[in-house]
């Protein structure tokens, strides 16, 4: 660990080099024509090798900030000037245009940067080691990262792709926070959502029922749904059950955090989150499994079509319910008694590794201003992460349900995946193995001991 650690300081060190002096190039603060101090004098600031000084000067000479000049010195020639504009590619997850209307966004950029030309490329695969992989290759200059596959970078120590940014003050810090490693803001928030209820104002008024609010239970979310449901018609509660940004809800409510032993094995049997897990397969043998796929919206076409009176979702996908007719309105999740609820966060995240990186920080810094995120908050239900945007209060282009607001009085109960005391990889490995239990395919002893076995941390040899 200590020898991780200096690499860590030791890389830190030769990357503030190398940042310092392209900030102080591209700004104007040392100009063409102009001598670098020598290798020596940066090796004694940085306290670097003067070999490990050359090879990060020789970053500035590929991206034609410096020139070398043999027995002379490094000589600034000012940032590299294309015959065209500069092209930036900026890689996203497929819901990004529906949740931000990013299109709308990067078409206004262009506008004001037309020496910028920016490519919108969709991801073809989300899995982090594959975008890691059009990282290193110089694929994308700006990407979108949402906080579980940021702490997949953690655990992979790949967090040296990522270039660090300045924290906007504006920018919700609870979102900021699940972003900073070691003391360093490595993605800028972008959107978020906390998991939430949609209902059918209209069905509970024709059943003279009780809307939602935050103190309901479960139980009352139940016997409620019972009501409104109306055999091989509609549903009255449902949502999509085979999601981890679904049934993590429960784990977090029910079990809080996993148990863990004092040589770091986690322990399921007996524990408050085995009952989670029990409640959430007594939950599922009640409702039909309509959908495999969460990003197809299929909760949510099942209420626009009057088939589900409430579902559990996000602020993120409301947006499928964008020009309906449906009279919707939200509410905070039911609990045990402890509000509590799932948050999801997605930033923008520069590579580090970009020949265009001042110009990749600038479609962050207009993607995360006041005006971008006014857009997304007038013309989408997804949350910006700049808190003066999201708390905006304005006429509305679009329907907005009279409750849009209350994600400000559940702060206090957002929870990201990782409080329940696990990383990415083991979270993705148990939404891969509690298929079975929840199908009725294993016994509950079989399923503890196998996951249990399964998230045990792999000893060393000797």
């Amino acid at each position: 660990m200590e020898n991780r650690n200096s690499r860590k300081t030791f890389r830190s060190r030769l990357d503030e080099l190398v940042h310092t002096l392209r900030e102080e190039i591209v700004t104007g603060h040392r100009i063409p024509g102009e001598f670098l101090p020598s290798e020596r004098e940066f090796s004694k600031q940085y306290q670097l090798s003067n070999l490990t000084v050359r090879k990060g000067l020789e970053l500035l000479v590929a991206e034609g900030l410096i020139d070398k000049i043999p027995r002379v010195g490094n000589k600034v020639i000012g940032p590299a000037r294309a015959s065209g504009p500069i092209q930036l590619n900026i890689g996203y997850y497929t819901s990004i245009p529906r949740e931000t209307g990013i299109e709308r966004l990067l078409d206004r950029f262009r506008e004001l940067n037309p020496d910028i030309e920016v490519q919108a490329v969709p991801f073809t695969n989300e899995r982090p080691d594959i975008v890691k992989q059009y990282l290193d290759n110089g694929m994308f200059d700006v990407i979108t990262l949402n906080n579980n596959h940021f702490q997949t970078y953690l655990e992979q120590d790949w967090t040296d792709s990522l270039e660090p940014f300045e924290p906007d003050p504006d920018i919700y810090p609870f979102l900021t926070d699940t972003f900073t490693d070691g003391g360093k803001l490595l993605v800028q928030p972008f959107i978020f959502s906390p998991v939430i209820l949609c209902y059918n104002r209209e069905h509970f008024r024709d059943y003279h029922a009780l809307e939602p609010d935050g103190g309901w239970s479960w139980d009352r979310m139940f016997e409620v749904a019972s009501q409104l449901a109306i055999p091989n018609e509609r549903l009255g509660f449902y949502y999509h059950f085979l999601s981890a940004n679904r049934w993590a809800v429960f784990l977090l409510q029910r079990g809080g955090a996993f148990e863990k032993e004092e040589n770091g094995r986690i322990r399921l049997y007996g524990t408050d989150m085995m009952e989670a897990f029990r409640f959430c397969r007594e939950v599922q043998e009640h409702f039909p499994i309509l959908s495999v796929d969460i990003s197809n919206g299929d909760a949510e076409k099942l209420f626009i079509q009057g088939k589900a009176s409430v579902i559990m979702t996000s602020y993120f996908h409301l947006n499928f319910l964008l020009d309906t007719p449906v009279q919707f309105d939200i509410s905070p999740v039911p609990h045990f008694g402890r509000p509590a609820t799932l948050l999801m966060n997605i930033g923008l995240a520069v590579n580090r590794k970009s020949r265009h990186k001042e110009a990749a920080m600038k479609l962050v810094r207009f993607l995360t201003s006041e005006t971008s995120q006014l857009s997304i908050r007038k013309h989408t239900y997804s949350l910006p992460a700049l808190k003066p945007a999201a708390e905006w209060v304005g006429e509305e282009a679009i329907y907005r349900p009279s409750r849009f607001s209350l994600f400000r009085e559940m702060i206090s109960s957002f929870h990201p995946f990782t409080d329940l005391g696990i990383g990415d990889k083991e979270f993705r490995t148990i939404e891969r193995e509690v298929k079975l239990y929840w199908a009725g395919l294993e016994s509950e002893e079989s399923f503890c001991c196998r996951l249990e076995q399964l998230l045990s941390p792999v000893e060393e040899p000797g």
